[in-house]
């Protein structure tokens, strides 16, 4: 091998090493940006004889979200105790085997739009699963959204907040 042919190759090497280190280092902080928006990924939960508990952490901007189960197929969600019922995007309401059994007026911080009505038949949270809850299916929605975990499931359970953790009790 001649010192030139050396010397590409130290460069190209050079240039491959740098290329993967830009590559780790931005899949560590798409990471840690991912944490921030939803540090509950994977919720901490546990089950007792009494009851199933989840403990969530705010995000950034305060909101608690929440990575879970909707009919066994995966789901974020962002508590929301000003919706009435848990409301889906609608162009994911398939997705998750949900079809409309109806329609409602629906109140939003956008004004009143006409919403699909349907039940989600099991929504699941860590260790708590709640079966055949009421939903909306809203076209306003994007699909990046997180879907809103409104009243009509946070109603069976009981929520605890203290400092920037909330936890969720179903009792049995």
């Amino acid at each position: 091998m001649t010192h030139k042919n050396t010397h590409h190759s130290g460069k190209v090497m050079s240039i491959i090493a740098w290329v993967i280190g830009i590559a780790l280092l931005t899949n560590y902080f798409a990471d840690r940006q991912q944490q921030q928006i939803n540090p509950n990924s994977q919720p901490a939960s546990s089950t007792s004889l009494q009851n199933a508990t989840v403990t969530l952490e705010q995000n950034r901007l305060g909101h608690y979200l929440v990575n879970g189960l909707v009919n066994d197929i995966p789901a974020t969600f962002m508590l929301d105790t000003g919706a009435s019922d848990v409301v889906i995007p609608a162009e994911l309401a398939s997705s998750y085997r949900l079809k409309e059994k109806g329609y409602n007026q629906s109140r939003t911080a956008n004004g009143i739009i006409t919403v699909g009505q349907t039940v989600i038949q099991e929504l699941s949270i860590g260790t708590i699963n709640l079966y055949n809850v009421r939903a909306s299916i809203n076209p306003g929605m994007d699909k990046s959204q997180p879907i809103l975990l409104g009243m009509s499931a946070l109603r069976k359970l009981e929520l605890k907040q203290k400092n920037d953790t909330l936890t969720i009790i179903q009792t049995y």
